[in-house]
C-alpha cells in the first residue's frame, strides 16, 4: 500500500486527519461490536456526563514501522489496564483489555497508509478516548459510554525532538494530591495543568515541574514523568500517590536495571535536584526529553552546558527506541507485530 503523501520527517506532534476512527458504545450493560467511520465529529447529548461532570479519560500509544517493513505495537495491554484504572477513579465503564487491543489493531489497519516510514523519526500515534455520553443533570455516573480510538501520524512532542529542554519548578500550583485522581489519565488533570505549562512556556521554559501537595517532593511534569541520574549510576524517579503510572518510565526502569543502573523509585525531595548529573522527562509522546536546566526560585541548576543530550539519557533513549522500532530484539515481550490481510 502506498503511503499518504506527507512530509513525515517534519511532522509536528499534532492532529492530522486520517481515514478512519473506531467507536464502541456501552449501553444496557454491554459493549457493542464497534463501527469504523471517517467522521471527525461526535453527536453528544447536551447533558452528557463528560461535558458536565468530567467523565473523560484517554490513553496514548504509538505504532512503529521497522526497517524491514513490519508494524509493531508497544505494550498495548498496559495501556488498556491503565484506562481501566482511570475509569475506576472516575466511576466509568471501561472496555476490556480484549476490546481495547482489538480497537487499536482495527484503527491501525484502517489507517495503514499513514504509518510513518522507518527512519523518519515519526510514528503513528493512537489516542483511545473514553467518554461518559449518558445524559445526567444530577451528579451520577453515566449510563452510556463511548470508547473511541483515533490515529494520527506525529513527530516529536517537543518541537526540537531529542534535544534538551529547560524546566522550571512550579511551587505555587499543585497538579494533584494523594487520594485524588492524579494517577488517572483524566482529561481534567490536563486541563488544570495547562495553567502551569502556559506560564512556563511564556517565560521561555519547555515545561513546568510540579511538586507534591506539601511543596517538598518532586511529582512530575505537566505531561511526563521525571527521572534523575546520580553520579554513582542510580536511576531515581519519584514514587507518589498523585503521579500518573507511566508505561514509558516503567520500561526505562527495566532497561536501566539491565544496563547496570540501580533503580530507586521513592519520594524524591526537591533538594535532590542538585545531586543529579542528568535529568529527563519521559512519556509516550516524547519518549525521553533530556533536561538542560531546572530553575527553582532564584537558582538554576544546569545539567547540560553544550545543548546536547547527555550520555545517560542518550543510552536509555536508544535502548528503548531500538526495541520500539524493531532495531534490537525485544527480550521483554513488549512489542507485537500487527499483521495486515
Amino acid at each position: 500500500m502506498d503511503k499518504a503523501q506527507l512530509d513525515y520527517a517534519s511532522l509536528p506532534f499534532g492532529y492530522q486527519k486520517t481515514d478512519m476512527n473506531v467507536r464502541y458504545t456501552w449501553r444496557n450493560g454491554e459493549w457493542d461490536q464497534g463501527i469504523e467511520t471517517d467522521s471527525e465529529q461526535l453527536p453528544l447529548h447536551i447533558a452528557a456526563s463528560c461535558l458536565h461532570y468530567g467523565q473523560a479519560a484517554f490513553e496514548g500509544l504509538k505504532i512503529y514501522e521497522t526497517q524491514d517493513g513490519r508494524t509493531l505495537s508497544f505494550r498495548v495491554e498496559d495501556n488498556a489496564r491503565r484506562m481501566q484504572h482511570s475509569a475506576r477513579q472516575l466511576s466509568m465503564q471501561a472496555p476490556s483489555v480484549e476490546i481495547f487491543v482489538e480497537a487499536v489493531e482495527r484503527v491501525v489497519k484502517a489507517n495503514r497508509r499513514f504509518i510513518p516510514p522507518y527512519g523518519t523519526g515519526a510514528a503513528l500515534y493512537i489516542r483511545p478516548l473514553l467518554l461518559g455520553t449518558g445524559a445526567r443533570i444530577g451528579v451520577a455516573p453515566a449510563d452510556e459510554y463511548l470508547f473511541l480510538v483515533l490515529a494520527t501520524p506525529v513527530g516529536p512532542y517537543f518541537k526540537n525532538g531529542f534535544t534538551p529542554t529547560k524546566l522550571i519548578v512550579e511551587d505555587q500550583l499543585v497538579r494533584a494530591a494523594p487520594g485524588g485522581v492524579g494517577t488517572a489519565k483524566a482529561g481534567g488533570n490536563y486541563a488544570a495543568g495547562m495553567r502551569a505549562t502556559v506560564k512556563a512556556r511564556s517565560n521561555g521554559y519547555g515545561e513546568a515541574l510540579y511538586l507534591d501537595a506539601t511543596k517538598s517532593y518532586i511529582d512530575e511534569l505537566g505531561a511526563a514523568n521525571f527521572f534523575g541520574i546520580t553520579k554513582d549510576n542510580k536511576y531515581v524517579t519519584p514514587q507518589s500517590e498523585s503521579i500518573l503510572k507511566s508505561i514509558t518510565n516503567d520500561s526505562l526502569r527495566t532497561l536501566a536495571k539491565d544496563l547496570g543502573y540501580t533503580i530507586e523509585q521513592r519520594p524524591v525531595h526537591v533538594d535532590e535536584l542538585f545531586q543529579f548529573v542528568e535529568t529527563g522527562a519521559c512519556g509516550t509522546a516524547a519518549v525521553i526529553t533530556p533536561v538542560e536546566s531546572i530553575t527553582w526560585g532564584q537558582e538554576t541548576i544546569t545539567y547540560l552546558a553544550d545543548g546536547q543530550p547527555g550520555p545517560h539519557c542518550t543510552k536509555l533513549y536508544k535502548a528503548l527506541t531500538d526495541i520500539q522500532f524493531g532495531v534490537k530484539e525485544d527480550p521483554y515481550g513488549w512489542t507485537k507485530e500487527i499483521v495486515f490481510d
